[in-house]
């Protein structure tokens, strides 16, 4: 089966650059196709510490650039998806041995200035040895500093960038892999393969490889005649535990190694720890923690918390690659988080703009970039930049100040509705709620109960809206709902996808 019309763009990868990208050229009035080989944010995407922050540890690096960029685009998407973004505060304690006090508040009052700070509060210097910490922490922390950082929901993230590019035309392809890319005198023909089987080929004029751990690979399909050697993969790993402190502040815990470890309140009843830095070498379609990841994790924050972990005690593990650009550092902390492009576009061939690297904090500026590059080849690109002021699906109408009463207002809308459910869909779907719960005065008009606050409607919705297909991408990326609802209802909605496919 064969595509003859052209599109300007074929983006290969799925997770929040490609989409970001896609979104962005769509918007821009170009005819755009994404490829994911399998589901949306299905990798690194939504295998991160679910942050949108500056990197206050890069400032130790000197990437003052990056750090300013990502504190500036954290008020940005705190603006465009206070639904799935909101603040955090973060406890950092000083502990004797380490770095000294006056470099963390140093550290921390650049955080504070270079961004251009407004919607989020101050640094404060804070005694550890009052409460609720006295309590949590062990008894040599007396001092320590609170700063501000935002959350995000990734996967989620990734997939209101992908409602919102299809929406503005893209044509948003999921379970499709790039197989084969030949380039000709004016554009490529991409060979595309379904999970079904199906192949087809379409041409365009121009190639973004956004494929993460795989654009190296991509590249090699591209350019075969080039040798690819541009990243290096970094294992980050977390674990999940049982609530381990009340409260609703976050800790950012030093290590000896010069690292840091976070402990994040998650999903109401859990806490969320990482991350590692490990070199990887294997297959990026088979990660998990190790052993060695686990218990490096536990020992951090051990040296912290009043009462140890240990790694049996943990309910849930997720581990991802970072594809960083390989820029030779000696050590897998230090090298750079950092995007990084390549344009092939030699002798005025048809181009292919790769990247590399990049974080979740700076993936619309990211696109900006892309597009930028892009736009100074003739008439490949036209339109201006928009995204810096355009809400995300569901985050229309709504301002961080004003979301706390958002949801008050959904829970007297829809009072038949349990009032945690409420606040769950609201900060999943935003204004897009309506379109879960609107037509329904019950529970009984829900659908099939799959457990916890999850019915067919909002099953429905996410294949409908949000390109999911299996169990997996609805509990363990559309939400978080694996960790809420039993095998039986797991099962339950496998078995309800699989009827609702046929």
């Amino acid at each position: 089966m064969t595509d003859d019309a052209p599109f300007d763009l074929l983006v290969i990868g799925g997770g929040i650059n490609g989409v970001g990208i896609a979104r962005d050229a769509a918007g821009r009035g170009a005819k755009v196709l994404l490829a994911e080989k399998d589901d949306l944010a299905s990798h690194t995407s939504s295998a991160s510490t679910k942050l949108v922050h500056g990197g206050l540890r890069y400032l130790e690096h000197y990437e003052f650039r990056l750090v300013r960029e990502s504190l500036i685009e954290r008020e940005v998407l705190l603006r465009n998806a206070p639904h799935i973004i909101w603040p955090l505060r973060f406890i950092l304690p000083y502990d004797a041995g380490l770095r000294p006090a006056w470099m963390l508040r140093l550290g921390l009052f650049l955080y504070d200035h270079i961004g251009g700070r407004k919607l989020l509060p101050a640094t404060r210097t804070i005694n550890l040895r009052q409460p609720p910490h006295d309590a949590i922490l062990d008894k040599r922390l007396t001092k320590g500093f609170e700063y501000s950082d935002c959350w995000v929901e990734d996967s989620r993230l990734v997939a209101l960038n992908a409602m919102d590019a299809q929406a503005r035309g893209a044509d948003i392809r999921t379970r499709t892999t790039c197989t084969a890319l030949e380039r000709g005198d004016t554009h490529w023909t991409a060979t595309l393969r379904t999970a079904s089987g199906t192949v087809q080929t379409v041409a365009a004029r121009a190639i973004v490889n956004a494929a993460g751990p795989w654009v190296d690979q991509v590249l090699g399909r591209a350019i075969p005649a080039q040798r690819h050697e541009n990243l290096r993969l970094v294992k980050g790993s977390h674990l999940v535990f049982p609530r381990l402190f009340d409260g609703e502040h976050c800790y950012i815990f030093q290590n000896k190694d010069n690292r840091i470890v976070f402990a994040i309140p998650y999903e109401t009843d859990f806490t969320l720890v990482g991350t590692t830095d490990v070199a990887f070498t294997g297959d990026p379609d088979q990660i998990a923690i190790s052993a060695s990841e686990a218990e490096y994790i536990c020992a951090a924050i051990n040296e912290y918390l009043h009462q140890d972990v240990t790694p049996q005690q943990a309910v849930w593990s997720y581990a991802g690659v970072r594809p960083l650009y390989d820029d030779k550092s000696s050590n897998n902390s230090t090298v750079t988080r950092d995007y990084v492009f390549e344009l092939d576009h030699e002798g005025g061939a048809p181009p292919i703009l790769s990247v590399f690297g990049g974080k979740i904090t700076t993936y619309r500026k990211l696109a900006e970039h892309a597009l930028y590059k892009l736009s100074a080849l003739d008439g490949l690109i036209d339109g201006k930049p928009w995204t810096r002021t355009a809400p995300l699906p569901g985050g229309e109408g709504l301002t961080p100040v004003d979301f706390t009463k958002f949801m008050q207002q959904q829970c007297a809308r829809y009072g038949w509705f349990p009032a945690h459910g409420i606040v769950r869909l609201a900060r999943a779907y935003g204004t897009r709620m309506a379109e879960i719960l609107d037509g329904a005065s019950s529970l009984s008009d829900m659908g099939q109960h799959f457990g916890g606050t999850l019915y067919s409607r909002e099953v429905d919705y996410l294949c409908a809206a949000e390109f999911a297909r299996s169990a997996e991408d609805i509990l363990w990326r559309r939400s978080k709902l694996g960790l809420h609802i039993g095998q039986d209802g797991q099962t339950a909605l496998a078995t309800y996808l699989d009827d609702r496919a046929v």
